[in-house]
């Protein structure tokens, strides 16, 4: 019976999944198999020595300490593109309000109430305040073509926008949801100079955090407008204020507040609505629970930010498998440290990470599991 501990509420949907008779789910589960976490965070949690897996229901991972998992050998999972489809209509929604001046117009009329009859009187004088550019032909500049990025780029399209977008880590397949309109830039200063509105959709890490400043506001457009719907570190506030004070930025949308922002003239925060909607939530719990449930049932890996991805179909006998940090000839000395009888071994790394499926032609020795984690390097062992 494998034990999972959810960390917030998860759909039922995804938890409907689990086969009742293999699994037990409860938030104070106690020598859990694997963690179901949304926003909780973890940074500040002991894991159990018990525990194998952490899956995040959504994409971002910022909630999970991810090298550590990594040192002790548990395998985190996120959800790419299960809420994709949620984020890009709010970008939507966000590419709207920017141009519409619907937020500040929708506080003014509240100021009307109890003016009787005047209130039409009233609106028709002091609507032209809130007067504000259609973005049909104009351009939208796409930092971050994934899975969110992409269906963004495809709506604005269809919406009569030029599009242009950049990613330096695009690959074929998705590419090939790009719609053959979009104009793929070479560098993140073309975007810049070329775009009337621009859409961040990247992951913020070391190089990421800040990096939209006073320097990258410089090479913009004056009069850009800037949506953030990826994370709150990518952005310097103070630098974004005092572009929209000058003029230099129109308005800033996102969906990341913070204390200094909230209120300021020209921006319009969500409160991290992106992925707030009951099909996206059902999306990443079901794609959460499935990718979970065939790590602890087989050991296969889709969708890890830490381990390397193999699934492999299982073999007549038992499997092993490790999680190791790369070295020389490290697969060797792992199959070599105990006396096996191996069908066939599959193995990859990722990031100085490596990880090895062992599929037996019979069953496992009984002391392959210690043999092989006497290794020099390896992590984690695993019997299935």
């Amino acid at each position: 019976m494998y034990s999972i501990k959810t960390m917030n509420k998860i759909s039922k949907l995804g938890l409907d999944l689990l086969d009742k008779s293999k699994y037990t789910c409860s938030d104070d589960a106690v020598n859990a198999d694997a963690i179901l976490v949304r926003s909780a965070s973890l940074h500040e949690v002991e894991f159990e020595s018990s525990i194998k897996a952490i899956a995040r229901a959504g994409a971002g991972v910022n909630n999970i300490p991810i090298d550590r998992c990594t040192e002790q050998g548990i395998v985190v999972f996120n959800t790419p593109g299960a809420n994709a489809n949620a984020v890009k209509e709010l970008v939507v929604l966000g590419l709207l309000i920017s141009s519409r001046k619907v937020a500040p117009s929708l506080e003014w009329i509240k100021t009307l109430k109890g003016s009787g009859d005047e209130v039409s009187k009233l609106v028709e004088k002091g609507k032209g305040q809130f007067v504000g550019p259609e973005i049909m032909g104009k351009t939208l500049g796409v930092i971050g073509l994934g899975a969110i990025g992409a269906l963004v780029a495809n709506a604005a399209v269809a919406l009569g926008m030029k599009v242009c977008g950049y990613d330096p880590f695009l690959s074929v397949e998705g590419a090939l949801r790009i719609s053959n309109e979009v104009e793929y830039l070479k560098t993140q200063d073309e975007v810049y100079a070329k775009s009337d509105y621009i859409t961040l959709h990247i992951p913020a890490t070391a190089e990421t955090k800040g990096s939209i400043n006073a320097a990258a506001i410089a090479k913009m457009k004056d009069g850009v407008r800037l949506l953030n719907f990826s994370r709150g570190e990518l952005v310097v506030s103070g630098d974004i204020l005092a572009a929209l004070k000058s003029g230099k930025m129109s308005t800033y949308v996102t969906d990341f507040a913070s204390d200094d922002i909230i209120g300021e003239e020209n921006v319009v925060a969500f409160p991290h609505l992106g992925a707030s909607t009951p099909e996206s939530e059902d999306n990443c719990a079901k794609m959460a629970v499935l990718q979970t449930a065939d790590y602890l049932e087989n050991g296969n890996i889709v969708n890890s930010v830490n381990i390397p991805a193999v699934k492999v179909a299982r073999g007549s006998g038992a499997r092993i498998t490790v999680i190791y940090k790369d070295g020389e000839d490290m697969v060797s000395k792992i199959t070599n440290a105990a006396k096996l009888d191996i069908e066939s071994v599959n193995s990859k790394v990722k990031k100085d990470v490596g990880y090895a499926v062992i599929d037996l032609k019979g069953d496992a020795p009984k002391d392959a599991a210690e043999a092989i984690s006497k290794v020099n390097g390896v992590i984690k062992v695993n019997l299935f």
